[in-house]
């Protein structure tokens, strides 16, 4: 670790000063920003959706439970998965918190995947969640929200995620060379039971929703980095002395590091 610059403690509040003033500034706009998401045009839900839950098979009104407002975390959890996408698990390690507070403010949560429920129910049982979980293995929903791709998609540049169209994977940077050091894409696969091309045609991302009249409006969508926000660990990180610090995939499951 290199020397990090020192002074006394005048020069650190000098800086910090002045910092505050930046975050203070970042706070404004982030306030900015919040309220253009709010005033996006709403868009009605014409499909019926149906999902399985613990309650059994459900249309998505069901998620709201009652509430106005819905916000999903699109969870990378695949029908060929062994385990939750470890990135998703340790944003989904900060949900049991924050549902109880969501829920008494008019926003019910859930999370959604397409592995079948019995899979889903497993893993969620595994890492001591209690948060909504439901399966869409046999809905078009992960689809139409741009979170689930097809083979022939991922290899013909049909893939439109995060509001962009990606150029296609060929067939030889699609598998791992024998002996050679393992990608960050393809140890992050691995943890999940899979493959990397099988892996990366799921996809991260949240949804938010509200119901007025019996009519269910999709209202806000965000992807990839999108989803900062809502990774908690990285907001503390972020304010840790080291910041993120990061070299490769250094995550794991929560109940995985002593392994690792």
């Amino acid at each position: 670790m290199m020397m990090h610059k020192t002074g006394t403690r005048e020069d650190w509040l000098k800086a910090r000063l002045a910092l505050l003033e930046e975050e203070k500034a970042l706070t404004r706009r982030s306030d900015e920003i919040a309220a253009k998401r709010r005033e996006l045009p709403w868009v009605k839900i014409e499909k019926d959706y149906h999902l399985e839950t613990e309650a059994g098979m459900v249309p998505l009104s069901a998620l709201f439970k009652g509430r106005s407002q819905l916000l999903i975390y699109h969870f990378m959890f695949g029908p060929d998965y062994t385990a939750g996408c470890p990135s998703c698990s340790s944003i989904a390690d900060g949900f049991n918190g924050v549902t109880v507070h969501l829920e008494n403010h008019d926003v019910a949560f859930s999370a959604v995947s397409r592995a079948p429920l019995a899979k889903l129910l497993d893993f969620k049982k595994r890492m001591g969640w209690s948060f909504d979980w439901a399966s869409s293995e046999r809905s078009d929903f992960n689809r139409d929200f741009n979170v689930w791709f097809t083979p022939e998609e991922q290899q013909s540049g049909g893939i439109e995620y995060n509001f962009r169209r990606e150029p296609p994977i060929p067939n030889v940077l699609q598998k791992q060379e024998p002996g050679a050091e393992q990608s960050p894409a393809d140890l992050i696969a691995s943890m999940t039971g899979t493959d990397i091309n099988t892996f990366a045609r799921e996809r991260p991302g949240l949804s938010a929703f509200i119901m007025q009249d019996g009519d269910i409006y999709h209202t806000y969508s965000s992807y990839a980095r999108g989803l900062d926000g809502v990774w908690a660990m990285y907001q503390w990180l972020d304010r840790a002395p080291l910041g993120r610090n990061e070299e490769g995939v250094w995550w794991r499951h929560h109940d995985r590091y002593e392994a690792a």
